[in-house]
């Protein structure tokens, strides 16, 4: 452990190695200038992963107009998080995370100038898009549990809560902002040019990096003689199975992906239609954006609170609020009572995710955090895979609109099981954080 490290975990813990109590001081992780450097440098980022995706499924439509391809960009992006996320988890166990974000964002920038070149000469073809998309989820998955890795080791334990909200706010802007940037540079200086353009978003990282002093593993070391297996996945849910919060919040974020996931988006423009009747493409822009925003706003919100507290009945709560909104969302035949349904399931979807992120770090052995991180994110992104399946087929069946709000009383359902056994055993309501 580094000097510096030592010199900001003095005090910081509580027998056992949990945080003595969360920081009173409001968007505290801001006050650690790495900090501030990394989290906004990881927001321009995952502007760009968005830019990327406005521009690319653009001109992938316009060429091929194949609805299997644009499925498989879909799949592409979250595969590898559900079967390489433990696996990449361990590299950050193991390897300086640093080098491990650098990759990832070379992999990205290596995606944009592929992308860019083959739009220039005019040879895109259907194959060059799967590799290329390929490589882009790859870099997404390469990226998650290195990145988590990093907050806990720039702020520690007791400031992770706010670093954790303040970096999944950041990435829920760059998610809102990506598509507002993608669209203006495909209006003005079309996709040639705009996707050479994105290649810069992932600079600041890659810069920030070579002079962060931090690793990953200055507050704890590196494991030397972890063994990195394909299968590393079920091998890391039987260590941690006993530990009720990780498993609690992995089945939790499991099931808002599985139930929801990202399978809202490409149906949002047949509910544009039902709610926005003449003017449905303004309304398919509002409803595309509500759900960023609301996270957005979210994160402002807990920032600026002083008595917020993650726990586990904190994160079963939001999400079953979470599940409510979106039967709302489903069921309405106002416009703006489903804008703000989207809106509220923003901020709720936020506090799920960030307190389920916050409490699955603290609680993993130290020497695996970044594994159990991994299996965190196989759960919480990689099942996003199978959330169009899941209302795609049921709506084929019963509608879009049954089929969105039958997820939605799924995913209550789910939660309020949680809420009962938890209320049964007596479960502690804050087992991350310690007074």
């Amino acid at each position: 452990m580094t000097e510096a490290a030592e010199a900001d975990t003095a005090g910081d813990t509580a027998p056992g190695g949990r945080p003595a109590a969360e920081p009173k001081t409001r968007f505290a992780a801001f006050r650690h200038p790495h900090a501030r450097r990394f989290i906004v440098s990881g927001t321009v980022a995952m502007m760009g992963d968005n830019i990327e995706h406005v521009i690319s499924y653009w001109v992938m439509w316009q060429l091929f107009h194949s609805p299997l391809l644009a499925g498989f960009a879909v799949v592409s992006h979250w595969l590898p998080h559900l079967f390489l996320s433990v696996w990449f988890g361990g590299l950050a166990d193991k390897y300086d995370c640093r080098r491990i974000i650098q990759i990832a964002q070379a992999a990205f920038i290596t995606a944009s100038l592929g992308w860019g070149v083959l739009f220039v000469a005019g040879i895109l073809e259907p194959w060059h898009c799967c590799v290329l998309l390929v490589i882009h989820g790859l870099a997404s998955a390469i990226w998650h549990p290195a990145d988590q890795m990093m907050l806990y080791d720039i702020v520690g334990p007791r400031e992770l809560p706010s670093a954790v909200r303040l970096n999944s706010t950041g990435r829920n802007l760059g998610m809102l902002l990506g598509p507002l940037v993608g669209a203006t540079l495909l209006l003005t200086v079309g996709p040639n040019i705009g996707m050479f353009l994105n290649v810069l978003c992932f600079l600041p990282m890659l810069i920030v990096l070579i002079r962060m002093p931090f690793t990953g593993h200055t507050r704890v070391a590196a494991a030397p003689k972890v063994r990195l297996r394909l299968g590393e996945a079920f091998a890391e849910i039987a260590r941690v199975r006993h530990n009720v919060p990780i498993m609690t919040m992995i089945v939790l974020s499991g099931s808002t992906s599985l139930l929801i996931g990202v399978a809202l988006a490409p149906l949002m423009p047949e509910f544009a239609e039902h709610l926005g009747g003449s003017n449905a493409g303004a309304a398919y822009s509002l409803l595309m954006a509500a759900t960023a925003a609301g996270a957005v706003l979210g994160g402002v919100l807990l920032e600026s609170s002083r008595g917020f507290r993650p726990t586990v009945r904190v994160a079963i709560v939001a999400t079953l609020g979470y599940g409510l909104s979106i039967i709302v969302f489903a069921l309405s035949h106002n416009y703006v009572l489903s804008l703000a349904a989207l809106l509220v399931g923003g901020v709720l979807n936020l506090v799920s995710s960030s307190t389920a992120q916050t409490i699955v770090q603290l609680e993993a052995p130290e020497a695996e955090r970044g594994r159990v991180i991994g299996l965190y994110g196989m759960a919480s992104m990689g099942l996003r895979a199978g959330s169009g399946v899941t209302i795609g087929v049921l709506g084929a069946w019963i509608g879009i609109q049954w089929a969105v709000g039958a997820a939605g009383i799924a995913l209550g359902l789910v939660a309020l099981a949680m809420l009962t056994v938890l209320w049964l055993k007596r479960q502690p309501a804050a087992p991350a954080l310690a007074s």
